[in-house]
């Protein structure tokens, strides 16, 4: 069996968390610039269906005040902050080529006055207890080993009766779909990369990372085992994206 992916990182399977850790700030650093234009062509735009989805989901009246996890370049801060006109929006991500194209989109739109981008840990988010009616990552917990803890301080932030929300990418389990999907993560996605992106080896990452993350099922009990409830699950396009929505008790 290989034990890495294109020759230059390693399996997911094979790795640390700390040595994982490192992979992924290495290659969100090195994909910024194609970053948004590749997420859009190899989901066909449905990525931006997705988070309207959650966006649309969203019950902010408490504070006013949501909160993106692992941000990235912002797509979902934006997405919220123009989806609701009154609220504050607060990004964080721990890789700041991603922080600083996310600020550059921001500026771009308008929206420095609601919408704040930090560099920071997911795992230690510098925000009291209590801040954020909603409380999201879209398209990030796969990249966090430690998802209980992840969860947990997405929780601590979050407000009594608040939203904690999880958009993500999965392996397909419909049959059909299930052989369409490896074909297309292993063959297609990689092909795609090699022509627009500079760091075509993270995409082989992308894939391996989508086909060693947990089922719905499994995700949906570790959110609970983490102390958020009522966790709903939404099937988005055929169960390739799943949004889980839970509330802090």
């Amino acid at each position: 069996m290989p034990n890495s992916v294109s020759g230059k990182y390693p399996l997911v399977k094979t790795l640390t968390n700390q040595e994982r850790i490192s992979m992924v700030r290495d290659i969100f650093s090195t994909i910024t610039g194609k970053y948004d234009f590749l997420n859009h062509l190899m989901s066909l735009r449905r990525d931006i269906v997705w988070r309207r989805c959650a966006v649309e989901k969203m019950k902010l009246s408490r504070t006013g005040k949501f909160l993106d996890v692992a941000c990235g370049t912002a797509e979902l801060a934006i997405a919220a902050a123009l989806y609701y006109p009154a609220i504050q929006v607060t990004g964080i991500d721990f890789v700041p080529e991603m922080v600083q194209a996310g600020k550059d989109k921001v500026a771009r739109r308008g929206l420095t006055d609601r919408v704040t981008l930090l560099e920071g840990d997911a795992l230690k988010l510098p925000f009291a207890d209590n801040t954020y009616a909603v409380t999201a990552i879209a398209f990030g917990i796969r990249n966090i080993p430690d998802r209980e803890r992840a969860l947990k301080e997405m929780l601590r932030v979050t407000v009594p009766g608040g939203q904690v929300m999880v958009l993500e990418m999965t392996f397909v389990r419909n049959r059909f779909f299930k052989f369409l999907y490896h074909v297309y993560l292993n063959r297609l996605l990689p092909l795609f990369a090699k022509i627009f992106s500079t760091n075509p080896a993270a995409y082989y990452y992308l894939a391996d990372s989508i086909m060693n993350f947990p089922s719905p099922a499994a995700l949906a009990g570790l959110m609970q085992g983490s102390g958020i409830k009522d966790v709903k699950i939404h099937s988005l396009t055929f169960g390739i994206t799943y949004l889980h929505i839970g509330e802090k008790p």
